[in-house]
């Protein structure tokens, strides 16, 4: 892509965006963190009612009394995006290719972090570490991470997620709000890697598909690309038998996926290609804020 075609794709983004994040996500963005990026403040003897989690215990045995940390809310948070860049993302069939869907939410949630005055950095992965972008402020950051979003090439084509949530939790110290952004087709398990990273930050999952991935057309012979491997083969797609398997491959897959985020306590949600994304981001930050 040319530079005057890529400003255009990053300026078409931006406009779009940016207005979502004014106009919608402004008070379920701040709800969904409220209280969330916390520092410690002092400690107090326990009352009743006080969640038993923040008791100090160092301090009550010293005291031969309960004790509770409390804590402030920080008015500044760090947003993470670890964005998935693999071979795969490139798909696009039922709707816009996953990478561009990819790259409008990852605006939109860093739109969202600027206007509540937030650092925001990137990810990129595949099955190597691709970039790093380190969190900043500021309306340049925004238009470097789209900017890299639409047009960098990566060097690798597979999906490594462990990998990236290893790096991610050794490189950032300070607890961020943190997206993992991913279409989770992927053979190598990543839940240790989950829950460490859950442990250490506030961590939520966003999948994006598109509807081709969960559902085999019936439009005859069909010859079918592995976009990370490179393994080509054909498949009669008019087999019902062929359809019902591939069917339940990814049912097996979704509820594998499921249960993996809800075992190590990971919020999600999952977005197709061909649907308003508005909709799933406001669900999620709204059953966060309650």
């Amino acid at each position: 892509m040319d530079a005057k075609e890529l400003l255009k794709q990053v300026r078409k983004i931006e406009i779009k965006t940016r207005g979502l994040s004014q106009n919608i996500f402004a008070g379920e963005y701040h709800s969904a963190f409220k209280g969330r990026g916390m520092m410690f403040s002092e400690v107090r003897e326990y009352q009743y009612g006080d969640d038993i989690r923040d008791i100090d215990w160092n301090v009550t045995a010293r005291q031969n009394h309960p004790y509770v940390k409390v804590y402030e809310e920080e008015r500044e948070l760090t947003v993470m995006l670890l964005v998935d860049v693999s071979g795969s993302s490139e798909f696009g069939a039922a709707g816009v290719e996953k990478r561009q869907m990819i790259a409008e939410i990852s605006a939109t949630l860093a739109f969202s972090a600027t206007q509540n005055n937030d650092k925001i950095g990137a990810l990129f992965f595949t099955d190597k570490i691709e970039k790093f972008i380190p969190p900043r402020k500021g309306k340049h950051q925004i238009l470097l991470i789209i900017r890299e979003l639409i047009n960098y090439q990566p060097q690798s084509r597979g999906t490594d997620i462990a990998q990236a949530l290893r790096y991610f939790t050794d490189a950032l110290k300070k607890k961020c709000a943190t997206f993992l952004i991913s279409d989770f087709i992927t053979d190598k398990d990543y839940r240790r890697e989950l829950t460490m990273a859950r442990n250490k930050h506030d961590l939520m999952a966003l999948q994006v598909y598109d509807r081709r991935d969960a559902q085999m057309p019936d439009v005859g012979l069909m010859r079918v690309l592995d976009l990370e491997s490179g393994a080509s083969r054909w498949i009669n797609t008019s087999s019902s038998r062929a359809r019902k398997a591939y069917d339940k491959w990814w049912y097996d897959r979704q509820q594998h996926m499921s249960q993996t985020f809800k075992s190590c306590h990971v919020d999600y949600a999952s977005i197709s290609t061909d649907e308003d994304y508005v909709k799933s981001l406001m669900a999620l930050f709204r059953s966060r804020g309650r």
